[in-house]
């Protein structure tokens, strides 16, 4: 989001980040990593706990884990009204902050620097591209293969389902080991008005935006290894049917190619997470951690000793079954 700070700008949208960490560690953070927007400190995880957004995964027996939300976020309307909610069961996979804007402002933006391909006929243009984080792929960042269809007037293609004889719209998308494609999110179809079947048929029409979101997992890129590869291709295929209220135009299957750049992960300056070959931090957040250890030691002095003993028995579990 920092770094998209003036796509946010652009269009007029406030940004604040809330988390269990104290004042101190909040503004040492936001100086180092000139993050140019308020970061709110909820040291008690209370404004946490009354959204509804607590980790129920940690326990108060995961010593300074507990209190952490689940990651996300709202996005809201001027009023306060919310309009759009982001959340995940795990850190390692995000949102990309051009998803927020969408929702914001209620429609796709194509920027220039994303990886598309074209296909499609003179009266059916076809553009798919890749949106967010100008189409690198990187480990847990959701992005969008966006497939447009613009469509000339009187002209409309089909969604499911359609009578026997007549084609569908139909998407497919491949990529190495490690991509991920999650379910395809269809735009709402119109009501066909015809006197041609006595059956409904559903199409869409003008501009029409299907989206398939992505992410890479461990096994394409990594947060504990340096990149395998500097990039990716993924295949797409289209299969479609464009008819006017008199005529069917013959069904197409094409297929189009992306290239997408792989990029490492943003990680904390902590011993933990260096020399893995990813981008690190430059706040060195070593002595906030130590505080907040402190903090939650105060809150429940049992709770730091039961962390480590069951990390222990986790890394003995993980050694016999890998032995």
């Amino acid at each position: 989001m920092r770094d998209s700070y003036s796509k946010f700008e652009a269009h007029g949208i406030k940004l604040y980040a809330i988390s269990y960490d104290d004042e101190k560690t909040l503004r040492e953070f936001a100086d180092a990593q000139s993050i140019p927007y308020p970061l709110l400190s909820d040291i008690d995880s209370e404004v946490i706990e009354n959204y509804g957004i607590l980790n129920t995964e940690v326990s108060k027996d995961d010593a300074f884990l507990h209190g952490i939300p689940f990651p996300g976020a709202y996005v809201t309307d001027a009023n306060g009204v919310v309009v759009a909610k982001f959340f995940h069961d795990t850190y390692k996979k995000r949102d990309s902050a051009e998803t927020f804007i969408d929702a914001a402002v209620g429609n796709i933006h194509q920027h220039a620097d994303a990886p598309s391909a074209e296909g499609g006929q003179p009266e059916l243009k076809i553009t798919a591209f890749v949106h967010g984080g100008s189409g690198s792929i990187r480990q847990g960042i959701i992005r969008k293969l966006v497939v447009r269809f613009d469509l000339a007037d009187g002209l409309h293609i089909y969604s499911r389902p359609v009578p026997d004889g007549m084609v569908a719209t139909e998407l497919k998308v491949s990529g190495p080991v490690g991509f991920i494609a999650q379910e395809i999110v269809w735009p709402k179809p119109q009501l066909l008005d015809t006197e041609f079947t006595d059956k409904d048929l559903y199409v869409w029409s003008g501009t029409t935006d299907i989206v398939i979101p992505f992410y890479a997992d461990g096994d394409l890129v990594s947060e504990t290894r340096p990149l395998d590869v500097e990039e990716i291709n993924i295949e797409l295929s289209i299969r479609y049917q464009a008819c006017t209220s008199t005529e069917c135009l013959l069904p197409r299957t094409e297929t189009l190619h992306l290239t997408l750049n792989t990029d490492v992960i943003d990680v904390p300056k902590l011993k933990m997470h260096l020399g893995h070959g990813q981008r690190e931090s430059q706040y060195d957040s070593t002595p906030a951690l130590r505080r907040l250890i402190w903090r939650k030691a105060k809150q429940n002095p049992l709770g730091l000793p039961k962390f480590v003993w069951k990390s222990i028995k986790l890394e003995w579990a993980a050694r016999r079954r890998g032995a």
